[in-house]
């Protein structure tokens, strides 16, 4: 019965999220009502007690990452700098080549630290542009961008400011940089599959006479790319969060050795930090900000006008999708305390190889929760010191489970049900019916690059 409570919890979660409720509101009733049907006196301690204090944990861990990152996203954009990249890769490739462009785009802005809802909003427009030029089907524009903005960069390449590349920083002592050959070879493994699906199902439609389509709604105006700024000074800002970030991860340490101790008066409780941690968090965290001050130098102008609106955009933006992983964090925290959860752990334990377990694990969470982020807190969170053991039992670096953990949750959390899906078929004007195949192909090839990512590790112990 227990172990029916917590699959069932989960169901409501994924169901809820699917229909577009909010998860703020709905993960701590699902969280409770399952704590209720198990017992019913410890609903208001186990809210108090568990669910708030790890929602609060993960509030303070990451809404800094959450918040540099939305307000670097914005003013990459109202600054024209976004436009100006995604207008010059897509002249650079030529119209044969226009969705490896569109996909080479995403990954830039992705890898850059502008955030997943920001690239669709910046990058869809152009696609429209060039696909209409080139006669390509509009349902293939979703597909295309999640292949760009939704895989290798987020989670694979070494040094991706995205949060599904920070999140293991913190169970695993961690750097962004971790495991740089194996993350590289499955961003590779991911680009190439995915670039060549994206060209067989554009050799399919037109081989069928399938062309752009008419009838389409939400078709954006032209445009109007007049004093954009030139590509090479739109750039500077992604390269130096990119760089600043492999500087700081190398600095930091040896800046405050293994732990930092401040008291800022004599009255006051001594502040103590271990520095590895929080190295990955103080590190992507100073990157975008020294991103920001690069594109306020770059673009005041233009940025000076729009400052207080963008970043009043930015942060509710980045208030919302933080609240929402951290509801997600407080419900795996809730979960994974009932006696049902045992039954859910242990079954998942008879996986014998850790890498797998965890990979495995990672993936269903964040399949069930419709959230990479999300699904990795919530399995991290319950399973992390398991996942530790066993790795220190087989002499795997600390630096592989980041990778794996980091990979597996960007798998299967494209399900139907995620908010990125949604949200990039609604800003296309498309359905689940006209577009979701693609996005699913996506999901099935980044799934499958994580476990590609485990073998070559097996097989040659690159790191």
């Amino acid at each position: 019965m227990t172990f029916i409570v917590c699959i069932a919890a989960l169901c409501f979660l994924m169901y809820v999220a699917y229909k577009g409720f909010s998860v703020i509101l709905f993960a701590p009733i699902a969280a409770l009502l399952a704590v209720l049907l198990t017992s019913p006196s410890s609903v208001l301690p186990a809210y108090s007690g568990i669910f708030m204090e790890n929602m609060v944990v993960f509030v303070r861990n990451y809404f800094p990452a959450f918040m540099l990152g939305a307000i670097f996203g914005k003013l990459i954009e109202v600054s024209g700098f976004a436009k100006s990249i995604v207008n010059s890769v897509v002249h650079a490739v030529g119209p044969g080549k226009i969705m490896v462009g569109i996909v080479i785009v995403c990954a830039l802005l992705t890898y850059g630290g502008v955030s997943l809802f920001v690239v669709v909003f910046a990058v869809y427009p152009f696609a429209v542009e060039a696909f209409r030029a080139t006669n390509i089907p509009k349902r293939l524009i979703p597909g295309t961008i999640a292949m760009g903005a939704f895989t290798f960069t987020m989670d694979s390449l070494p040094g991706t400011p995205q949060i599904q590349n920070i999140i293991p920083t913190t169970f695993f002592k961690t750097t962004s940089m971790a495991a740089p050959v194996l993350g590289t070879l499955g961003a590779l493994f991911i680009f190439s599959v995915g670039v060549i699906y994206l060209h067989r199902q554009r050799v399919k439609a037109a081989a069928a006479g399938e062309g752009y389509g008419k009838g389409h709604t939400n078709e954006p105006a032209p445009m109007d790319l007049t004093g954009i700024p030139h590509p090479a000074i739109a750039m500077l800002p992604l390269a130096v969060v990119a760089a600043a970030n492999i500087v700081l991860t190398r600095l930091l340490p040896k800046l405050y050795g293994g732990s930092v101790t401040v008291q800022l008066n004599a009255a006051a409780k001594p502040i103590v930090q271990p520095i590895a941690r929080m190295l990955g968090i103080w590190a992507i965290e100073s990157a975008l900000v020294l991103g920001i001050l690069m594109i306020v130098v770059l673009a005041w102008k233009r940025v000076a006008t729009a400052f207080a609106q963008s970043t009043k955009d930015a942060l509710g933006g980045a208030m919302l999708a933080s609240l929402n992983t951290a509801s997600e964090y407080g419900f795996g925290s809730v979960i994974s305390a009932l006696p049902g959860f045992l039954i859910i752990r242990n079954a998942l334990s008879h996986i014998p190889n850790p890498l797998v377990n965890e990979a495995v694990s990672v993936n269903i969470l964040a399949g069930v929760t419709g959230s990479a982020s999300g699904g990795m807190s919530i399995a991290l969170a319950a399973m992390a010191d398991r996942f530790i053991a066993a790795a220190n039992a087989a002499h795997i670096p600390m630096a592989v489970l980041h990778r794996v953990a980091s990979m597996a949750s960007g798998g299967m959390d494209t399900l139907p049900h995620n908010g990125a899906v949604i949200t990039l078929l609604a800003v296309c004007g498309l359905t689940h019916k006209q577009s979701y195949k693609d996005i699913f192909a996506v999901t099935c090839i980044k799934t499958t690059a994580c476990f590609v990512v485990i073998g070559i590790y097996y097989l040659t112990h690159w790191v």
